[in-house]
């Protein structure tokens, strides 16, 4: 018995556990040994339960996969998380569920003998990732980040009028400052933002998120 695979099912669907449970429990070197509907319930029963294996919901209600995830690592560093999703579409789930120390990420359409190898797998300390996370992680990985154009909060306010296409004469007295300190703003902003025109400066503005969403 000491070379059973202990193993925690967390998801907040009682059906989704039952289903897992059946083929779970029938090989021979896995064993169930307790369920949580939500991320909170799970670290609470990680002392009592000492599972070696997690399978962990990434959607739930209370406390979301990811911070449970986190959480547990921080508290419980041996035990070994496998994210579990149905939303295979969400690539920032599977960044976030490796971030907070998953070594495993499937998807619950996953064939059950490929879950129990998957389990085996982090049990012994080895990744396991389905191919579809992983191409996810090294989109992430490849992708160029956003510029930093390192705008003053001054600047910002400036450029968010401009986007409301105001004039340099109406910004100044939105603000209540003079023209030739809106047009000293302005400069900055264009060359900060490598652009030469106000219609430019709206179009990178919307692109990278720069002004404050009302």
């Amino acid at each position: 018995m000491a070379d059973l695979i202990r193993v925690m099912l967390v998801d907040d669907h009682a059906m989704v556990r039952d289903g897992l449970k059946v083929f779970l429990m029938m090989e021979d070197d896995i064993d169930v040994v307790g369920e949580a509907g939500n991320g909170s319930q799970a670290i609470e029963q990680c002392a009592a339960l000492q599972p070696h294996v997690i399978l962990m919901d990434m959607m739930m209600p209370v406390m979301d996969g990811p911070t449970a995830t986190k959480e547990i690592k921080a508290q419980f560093p041996s035990v070994q998380i496998v994210a579990l999703t149905s939303f295979q579409q969400d690539d920032s789930l599977v960044q976030k569920a490796v971030q907070a120390g998953a070594i495993g990420f499937v998807y619950k359409d996953i064939d059950p003998d490929d879950l129990v190898k998957t389990i085996r797998a982090a049990h012994a300390g080895q990744p396991a990732m389905a191919p579809a996370a992983t191409q996810a992680l090294m989109k992430a990985a490849t992708k160029t980040p956003d510029p930093e154009f390192d705008l003053t909060k001054r600047e910002i306010e400036v450029l968010t009028l401009m986007t409301e296409g105001m004039t340099n004469q109406e910004i100044a007295a939105q603000l209540t400052v003079s023209n030739s300190t809106v047009g000293y703003h302005v400069g900055n902003i264009l060359s900060k933002l490598g652009i030469s025109n106000r219609t430019e400066a709206a179009s990178v503005a919307h692109k990278y998120n720069l002004i404050p969403k009302s």
